[in-house]
């Protein structure tokens, strides 16, 4: 029953999204059908649409933020029966069998993460098409399962932007007492906020922008703090545990590393590339501090984070959009013009 599915695609670098069809695999045995009812927009789609990180083949099919509906179930299927409401985040498979993806990491396997879309399925060879449209067939280990009574619009981001910043926040063992800074306040950066306030931490918030303070107590943070001031910068030097830096594009980390505590750490999660300023390696020596790169979670943390969302009643700042206005939401987001993430309602792309 290979299915017919309606999407957006880009077809090139530098062309609009446009509507496009394409056909999904047969279920094989241990697949999920969803039906999805909702996509958060990332930057990485916006990256990969244009070819930012010059790997893109077209058409292109963006999305991995879903929220949907299972439809069938496969004979193998043992978590999920049709009616479930489910997630699917960044990657729909792994080799399954190396160190990370046995130890449930399997953002990290030693092959390389199939991933949601722009990838290629291990298995048949062909190209996999993300979560803007219709439908999407998924082996059960790579699809989650959504606490009951969350929001689902606002679950959403939570499968991308949530499990980008909780997964370093746990690895550095985020609790009481912990101060915690984050750099940026976007779709990454809100959510790294909420989380580390829910797990109990100090949480400050690093900004070029004063009026964002208002948001970001909101949203919780105890401390604003601004990142060109630097009577302020010295004034938290040597300060935190942990800072989050959800930046997605070139910056100098230098003043940031100045305000790590002992054996702090400062984690990479928004920015792939080279870094300008270079590094300079004095306070690390000085202070056991850490520069580190993080990226996405594996399944058992990505449940684990839905789970916690759930109980603390955490879902994203979402703005919901029609599937026909991706281009224009596009080019908002590139001016942060979001509070915090686009989510396509898909009940609009018959439209």
């Amino acid at each position: 029953m290979t299915m017919n599915v309606h999407g957006y695609a880009a077809h090139s670098a530098d062309s609009d999204l446009v509507p496009f069809r394409f056909e999904r695999r047969d279920p094989r045995p241990d697949d999920v059908v969803i039906e999805i009812l909702y996509c958060g927009v990332c930057h990485s789609d916006i990256h990969s649409a244009r070819n930012d990180w010059h790997g893109s083949q077209y058409p292109l099919v963006p999305g991995h933020e879903i929220i949907g509906r299972v439809t069938v179930v496969g004979p193998k299927v043992t978590r999920f029966k049709v009616g479930d409401h489910v997630g699917v985040g960044c990657m729909v498979d792994s080799c399954r069998q190396c160190q990370p993806c046995e130890a449930g990491l399997e953002q990290y396997c030693e092959q390389g993460m199939t991933l949601t879309y722009n990838s290629i399925d291990r298995h048949d060879h062909r190209p996999t098409y993300g979560g803007y449209s219709d439908h999407i067939v998924v082996s059960e280990r790579f699809v989650l399962k959504i606490p009951a009574g969350m929001d689902l619009k606002g679950a959403a981001p939570l499968l991308c932007a949530g499990i980008t910043t909780y997964s370093p926040l746990r690895h550095w063992n985020v609790g009481p007492g912990s101060q915690v800074a984050v750099i940026g306040l976007g779709g990454l950066g809100h959510m790294a906020l909420k989380l580390a306030k829910a797990m109990g931490a100090q949480v400050s918030l690093f900004t070029r922008s004063p009026g964002k303070g208002k948001d970001a107590r909101r949203l919780g943070a105890d401390q604003i703090v601004l990142s060109t001031d630097a009577a302020q910068m010295a004034a938290v030097a040597g300060k935190f545990d942990l800072i989050i830096d959800t930046v997605p594009n070139v910056h100098d980390i230098n003043p940031y590393v100045s305000t790590l505590a002992l054996d702090g750490a400062l984690v990479l999660v928004g920015y792939l590339g080279p870094l300008e300023e270079m590094l300079n390696t004095v306070p690390l020596i000085l202070g056991r501090k850490a520069v580190a790169g993080s990226v996405i979670g594996g399944l058992p943390e990505t449940q684990e984070m839905l789970d916690f969302c759930a109980r603390h009643g955490i879902t994203a700042d979402i703005e919901v959009i029609n599937m026909q206005d991706i281009n224009k939401a596009y080019e908002r987001m590139l001016k942060s013009d979001v509070k915090y993430r686009f989510v396509i309602d898909m009940a609009s792309l018959p439209a």
